[in-house]
């Protein structure tokens, strides 16, 4: 029985699964996004947000620690100054799941795993939705449409400042 068992073991003996998320967790940190099964995404989560935190506090015991897992000097430098860099400001919540659909050889549900600061869709939509605008259409184009459409009172003041003699005739 599992009673309390958390940890979702993936099938895999505990020496596998450690290599497997380590090397999901190098891949995603060097190509910022991968592909993997939605079981295997979520545990990646929670093996790599913690990672992500210390390399928040860029000591050599930190990256000793982040080296431990990762196992990988490239990956390390690249969680330590670029990643590092752009989620310095995020409380946590590193990372995204998206559900792609089911594999086609097992019907297996797949999902792509990101690293939320580093795409472009998501992060130019949010700063675009969060703007103010103060109004649907541009005031150049509103003037252009009142400047063409004269209104019966545009056209009394029209006819009130011409000139006598072309209003008698």
């Amino acid at each position: 029985m599992r009673h309390g068992n958390k940890i979702n073991h993936l099938g895999v003996k505990t020496g596998h699964r450690r290599s497997m998320l380590a090397n999901l967790a190098n891949s995603l940190i060097l190509h910022k996004r991968i592909e993997t099964t939605l079981a295997k995404a979520k545990e990646l989560r929670v093996y790599v947000e913690p990672l992500i935190t210390k390399s928040k506090d860029d000591t050599t015991h930190s990256r000793r620690t982040v080296f431990a897992y990762l196992k990988n000097k490239y990956a390390v430098k690249e969680l330590f100054s670029a990643v590092a860099e752009k989620i310095g400001s995020r409380p946590g919540g590193y990372t995204r799941i998206l559900k792609t659909g089911f594999r086609h050889g097992d019907a297996a549900e797949m999902a792509l795993i990101e690293l939320v600061d580093f795409n472009e869709t998501y992060t130019t939509a949010a700063k675009k939705s969060t703007a103010k605008r103060a109004t649907r259409r541009s005031a150049k184009k509103a003037v252009e449409r009142v400047e063409e459409v004269p209104t019966p009172a545009t056209e009394v003041a029209a006819e009130a400042t011409k000139s006598p003699e072309a209003v008698a005739e």
